[in-house]
C-alpha cells in the first residue's frame, strides 16, 4: 500500500480560507461537498453566509474538524468550531500571522515605510557592534 503525497483533502469539515469576493481573507467550514467544483461553505463565527463556492476560489487549511456530519446547520458547525477551538487555532497558526502582518504592511503610508527602514538600520547597526565585540574577546 502507498502512502499519498497530499495531506489536506476537501472533506466535510475541512476549514477552508476564501480567496476572492466580499469574504476574502475570512475562513469557513466545508459543510457539504455539491460536486468535483463547488462545496456548500459556512462560516458562522467569521460572518461568512452559507453559500455555494468554487474549489479555485478556496484554499484548504490543516485544519478541520472532527466527526462533522454531512450538510450539518450552521448551530452544528458553530458549536463544533468553539468546542474545538478551531478560529483561535487559525489565529495562532503562522499562516494567519503571516497573512496579518503582510496585510499591516499593505496599509502603511511612506512615513510608516522611512520608519521601519530606521529601526531596521538601527538593529543591523546593534548586531554588527554586538558581533564586532564579540570576535575581539
Amino acid at each position: 500500500m502507498t502512502t499519498s503525497n497530499f495531506k489536506r483533502f476537501v472533506e466535510v469539515g475541512r476549514v477552508v480560507l476564501i480567496n476572492s469576493g466580499p469574504q476574502a481573507g475570512q475562513i469557513a467550514v466545508i459543510a457539504e461537498i455539491i460536486d468535483h467544483n463547488r462545496a456548500i461553505i459556512d462560516g458562522p463565527t467569521t460572518n461568512v453566509p452559507r453559500q455555494s463556492f468554487p474549489y479555485k476560489h478556496l484554499t484548504l487549511t490543516p485544519l478541520a474538524l472532527k466527526k462533522l456530519p454531512r450538510g450539518a446547520g450552521s448551530g452544528v458547525i458553530k458549536k463544533q468550531l468553539e468546542k474545538e477551538n478551531t478560529v483561535t487555532a487559525w489565529e495562532n497558526s503562522a499562516w494567519a500571522k503571516k497573512r496579518k502582518a503582510t496585510e499591516s504592511r499593505r496599509q502603511l503610508n511612506d512615513f510608516g515605510r522611512f520608519q521601519i527602514m530606521l529601526a531596521k538600520k538601527a538593529r543591523r547597526d546593534v548586531v554588527r557592534k554586538t558581533v564586532a565585540k564579540a570576535k575581539k574577546a
